[in-house]
């Protein structure tokens, strides 16, 4: 999985700029207001090609002159105090989620009682704590960030957020202290996911397949909080089923609880194989729903759509269809995954979810040999030239490289002459001779070119080596 790293400290220190500037987009409001932020931001990002999630928090404020109660707060302004329990509640599960904790103070400001309450706070975590004294946009500024060795948290960062000053070291330091990255100890079990907005029926799922009350059934949207990893054998072969908290809208998260909920939801999606994605069959598909297969989509999971509630629905001869045709437009992005509809309350058709499931998962690590896919290659080629402005196109090979997903390299004149329209049909032939079903495949394009350059430095570097040899 990709590890956390959480943005902390008091309000106004500068955490969205921080936020922004390493995502490299405004995605975070930059206000001069204490207590702008209010629902978190995650991202993706990524440093010395690490990828890992970034979580931008809220100000911590902790009431001066009652440091042994850690649970007070001091109010921001009038406006912003029905929002501090929140807001505390929000940073406290970021810190508990983060594998290394990025706490920002303000160099310009100087060290404040309030920095020594959320490092006392930090410092019993146990966490990977990195130090930014944000704001320190001159040498002068940088020279008085050694004040906050005070703190007792290590070597002090200066860094200016605004202006982009010491933000790699700053990432050098967090990337450093990642944990590092273990062996499966599932060995070769098969993680499955069960994702889906609230109240869709997860956990009913979950159950059913499960034949006992595993995890907890609930008419209330958001019972489920955390990832629940579960075993089952399947015929001779190991699955973990991973039951997840609902996923909505940014904006329609609430703040707390059900926000960081959202993040191991994300990352249970990461870190899955196959991911059954509910939707209730009496709502059909929302947006909400296109919202989550965005993320399956953007990770390169493999998928079942799994239509839940199938019982609710009345039906004449041709519902099934109609709902199918309706369920294929709304998530035309994932036309290649298989769909069912179940239902988990009265277990209708719920023995067909893991074999199709395995199914997907055997399609996911398919494998085409090179001769059959230039054949197709050129078959298609033939039968829809690319089309050509100014600088024909032209293919040379193709070939498969990896699988989890199924990943094909193209050797081409010019990447740059790929139109997304003719990589999208040469996905669409691939198909019509393996069908990948559930399954995304990832077209790469390479210049041929520089391919060739590559070659003739290898073989000039080992004719060298023979005549020095």
């Amino acid at each position: 999985m990709k590890p956390v790293v959480a943005l902390v400290g008091r309000p106004n220190v500068g955490k969205s700029t921080l936020f922004n500037r390493i995502i490299g987009e405004r995605r975070a409001i930059v206000e001069d207001i204490p207590g702008t932020t209010r629902d978190r931001l995650y991202a993706q990002a990524e440093w010395a090609g690490v990828p890992f999630i970034l979580v931008d928090t809220g100000g911590l404020e902790i009431e001066v002159g009652r440091r042994s109660d850690r649970d007070s707060v001091a109010p921001l302004s009038v406006a912003s105090a029905d929002y501090v329990p929140a807001i505390r509640q929000q940073v406290r599960i970021a810190i508990e989620e983060a594998d290394v904790v990025i706490f920002l103070v303000d160099a310009q400001e100087g060290l404040t009682p309030a920095d020594q309450d959320v490092a006392d706070l930090l410092r019993a975590t146990h966490k990977p704590i990195i130090l930014a004294v944000n704001k320190a946009d001159n040498p002068s500024q940088e020279i008085a960030a050694v004040e906050f060795w005070a703190l007792g948290l290590g070597e002090p960062h200066p860094i200016s957020a605004l202006h982009g000053r010491g933000i790699g070291d700053l990432l050098d330091a967090a990337v450093g202290r990642f944990p590092r990255q273990v062996e499966d100890a599932e060995g070769d079990a098969i993680r499955i996911a069960i994702v889906g907005r609230p109240n869709v029926g997860k956990s009913s799922l979950l159950n059913a397949l499960l034949g006992q009350e595993r995890a907890i059934v609930s008419e209330i949207p958001g019972t489920t909080r955390d990832a629940i990893d579960t075993e089952l054998i399947w015929e001779g072969q190991r699955i973990i089923l991973v039951d997840t908290a609902g996923i909505r809208r940014r904006g329609r998260i609430e703040r707390g609880l059900e926000y960081y909920s959202v993040l191991r939801a994300l990352r249970a999606i990461e870190r899955a194989d196959v991911v059954l994605l509910l939707v209730d069959a009496a709502e059909g598909v929302t947006a909400q729903d296109t919202h989550v297969a965005g993320h399956i989509v953007a990770e390169y999971k493999s998928v079942v759509v799994v239509v839940n509630k199938w019982d609710l629905v009345k039906k004449d001869a041709h519902t099934m269809d109609q709902y199918m045709h309706s369920v294929r437009e709304a998530l035309n992005f994932m036309d290649y995954a298989p769909v069912l509809f179940i239902s988990a309350k009265t277990r209708q058709r719920v023995d067909q979810v893991i074999p199709t499931a395995l199914r997907v998962y055997s399609e996911r690590r398919q494998r085409v040999s090179t001769a059959e896919l230039n054949r197709i290659l050129q078959e298609a080629i033939t039968a829809h030239p690319p089309p050509t402005k100014g600088k024909p196109l032209r293919f040379y090979y193709a070939t498969q490289v990896g699988i989890e997903p199924p990943t094909f390299v193209f050797f081409v004149n010019d990447r740059e002459l790929i139109h997304f329209s003719y990589e999208r049909y040469l996905e669409n032939v691939i198909r019509t001779h393996r069908l990948f079903e559930g399954t995304p495949i990832r077209l790469q394009f390479h210049d041929h070119s520089r391919l060739k350059r590559r070659q003739q430095r290898s073989i000039s570097s080992v004719s060298e080596r023979d005549a020095d040899g």
